[in-house]
């Protein structure tokens, strides 16, 4: 059984919020298609930097694209745009088979418009036509100035992915601009039939938050029954919030005044799932797949759940479970002081600087890539095999025909062993390759956390390791040195055989009253094995 099959079964679509050239060209996304029934693909400016400028896959498009003296916007939009009509095309047999419901591949307005309505309008308008493909979805934002936009694109007949939906109020505001746009196209004369619309509703985010918000309270508690209180709140959040916006969305498309549109054949606006990696390595891989299943729905998945799904999700409708116990987790939440509608507005804030921010990073990556293109530092490699040659293109030829790549990615460990006890350890060794895309995906959590330890007032970090876990960290503490502001790192490697007096040497350096006995704490912690 695949997992990622059966969700299908339970009315929930499974997207890929992930796109590379290499994955359309190799047939990875293909093979995701016919094998663990995919049935779409969202993007980002994020991903789509990663993409073009961790990777070679764009450097010969790049270096044409160059000689024909386009600017970085341009380069970025030319790449993108060829990415996602190839993807379109690969989808175009799910969007046909589901009658329209899915196959879409999202593609996002500029960044630098979230507080534009016209220009969001327009932007949209030029890529529908341009990339000129009928399952595309143009992603915009759901801020103030992208809610009209969002009517006026649905009126014109054009697929909107809503995106940066966190709270149950603006998901309110995006359903009613969906449904006054299909209102004004029928007004109009038009068809409201084959327009696809997702609300893509943030989950992981929220957690991260109220769970930083509920550990600073633990951390400061001397109440073990006040802890105890908290910490059952830990990672409640974002799926409770989810729920009941869920239940939002049943009682807005089961209206009479939605019923009069779906009698011309309009679809409904499904919610979709968004930010479902997860960000505490304290919780399931797949919590926020498993505990969000349910009809109508989409979730689009990062990579590496993607993988971890196809490996052990659980599939069970369980969105329209524990509905009572959702309205309990903001009932306790409010009555402890923490303001759900502050926090959801603080991350949409964040959210839109971020994406705002992208679009600068963007074009510095895309600057750097072509200062590296036009450089000729690419060109200066050669490889000479002698009598190897032919064994290197044998072996080449023969991982191609293989998958290997496919298969590593996939964690397989077939590739090295047959016995399962190797098996098992080859797998979880295998890690590694989903680990780019997680930092990247959590690269804001990081910078959040790098934030509240400052503010904690921490001014020493001891890192105690082994090997690469220490040697690493090390090479960054002499390379980017110490940030202003911000806890010294101070890296014992292979700790365990390092003699006490490195502890306390450490400990005695820079440390005075409070703050060293806190830090003696954890040096002596250390010293007993803990």
């Amino acid at each position: 059984m695949n997992p990622l099959v059966e969700l299908q079964k339970l009315g929930q679509s499974i997207w890929y919020d992930n796109i590379r050239r290499a994955l359309l060209e190799t047939g990875d996304i293909q093979n995701k298609i016919t094998n663990d029934d995919l049935h779409g693909v969202t993007s980002n400016p994020a991903i789509f930097e990663k993409a073009i400028t961790g990777s070679s896959d764009y450097n010969v498009a790049m270096q044409k694209l160059i000689a024909e003296g386009k600017n970085p916007k341009e380069i970025f939009e030319s790449l993108a745009v060829d990415d996602i009509q190839h993807a379109c095309d690969l989808f175009k047999p799910v969007y046909e088979r589901t009658n329209k419901i899915d196959g879409y591949v999202s593609l996002e307005v500029s960044p630098l418009l979230a507080h534009d309505t016209d220009g969001t309008i327009a932007e949209a308008k030029r890529l529908w036509a341009t990339v000129n493909r009928q399952n595309v979805m143009i992603k915009v934002p759901a801020t103030p100035a992208g809610l009209p936009a969002i009517k006026a694109l649905i009126g014109e007949g054009i697929n909107v992915n809503v995106t940066l939906i966190f709270s149950r109020e603006s998901h309110g505001q995006v359903m009613a601009a969906f449904i006054n746009g299909l209102e004004a196209r029928a007004a109009a004369g038009h068809s409201v039939e084959n327009i696809a619309s997702v609300a893509s509703f943030f989950v992981s985010r929220v957690d991260s938050l109220v769970d930083s918000l509920l550990e600073f309270r633990i951390r400061r508690s001397q109440d073990e029954a006040e802890k105890a209180k908290l910490s059952a709140l830990l990672g409640k959040a974002a799926i409770a919030n989810a729920k009941l916006a869920y239940m939002d969305f049943k009682q807005v498309f089961s209206s009479d005044r939605f019923a009069a549109l779906k009698a011309k054949g309009a679809q409904v606006q499904r919610p979709l799932w968004a930010s479902t990696g997860t960000k505490n390595p304290q919780y399931s891989d797949v919590m926020y797949v498993d505990q969000l299943i349910g009809p109508n729905t989409v979730n689009t998945v990062p990579p590496a759940t993607f993988t971890a799904y196809r490996d052990h999700g659980n599939p069970s409708a369980t969105l329209e479970t524990g509905i009572e116990e959702a309205k309990a987790v903001f009932a306790e939440l409010a009555g402890i002081g923490i303001d759900m509608k502050q926090v959801t507005q603080q991350l949409q804030d964040e959210g839109v600087k971020l994406f705002m921010d992208s679009s600068n990073t963007l074009t510095d990556s895309i600057l750097s890539k072509q200062a590296i293109l036009t450089s000729g530092l690419l060109d200066r490699q050669t490889v000479s095999l002698g009598t190897y040659a032919d064994a290197v293109q044998a072996t080449i030829k023969q991982a191609d025909k293989d998958q290997w790549i496919r298969r590593i990615w996939k964690k397989d460990p077939t590739l090295w062993k047959s016995d399962e006890a190797h098996q098992l350890i080859i797998k979880n060794a295998l890690g590694w390759v989903t680990i780019p895309d997680l930092l990247v995906a959590n690269a804001g959590e990081l910078a959040a956390f790098s934030e509240r330890v400052r503010n904690d007032g921490f001014k020493h970090v001891m890192l105690l390791g082994m090997g690469g876990s220490s040697l690493c960290p090390e090479v960054f503490r002499r390379t980017f040195g110490k940030r202003e502001g911000f806890p010294e790192l101070h890296v014992l490697d292979d700790w365990r055989s390092v003699h006490a007096s490195a502890f306390t040497a450490i400990e005695r350096d820079g440390l005075h009253g409070r703050e060293r006995h806190g830090f003696a704490h954890a040096a002596s912690a250390a010293r007993s094995g803990i």
